[in-house]
């Protein structure tokens, strides 16, 4: 028997959180997905962070010099939206080494997310 997918007016809403990850030493994928984690299990506790319906979408390398710059996407739940917004500056530290992270926008679609936030030059 096949299991039936649920209608679009009963699944939950999400929105796509842009951010830009500016670190000291290079990043990997599985490094920021690993920062995100932490620093939400840190500020929400893994109660409040299952929550969210947390997920990365996808990260991209910016080719800056001098810089080891990521831009990424978030997915996460329409109505918990400002806490995961809240769990973005507090990524600071990595091995050491200082990183900075600050949220660039929010969409409705990746589509529109990776057009307006990420912009990357091709």
């Amino acid at each position: 028997m096949k299991l039936k997918i649920l209608p679009p007016h009963l699944r939950n809403k999400k929105r796509y959180l842009a951010f830009e990850v500016i670190s000291q030493k290079p990043l990997t994928r599985e490094d920021v997905i690993y920062l995100i984690w932490e620093a939400a299990a840190g500020l929400y506790g893994a109660c409040g962070t299952s929550n969210f319906d947390l997920w990365v979408v996808k990260i991209w390398n910016c080719d800056v010099p001098h810089k080891n710059v990521l831009k990424g996407m978030l997915r996460c739940n329409r109505a918990e939206i400002d806490a995961v917004r809240a769990i973005i500056p507090n990524i600071t530290r990595f091995k050491g080494g200082k990183v900075v992270s600050h949220t660039l926008g929010i969409s409705g679609t990746i589509k529109s997310s990776t057009k307006k936030f990420i912009k990357l030059k091709e």
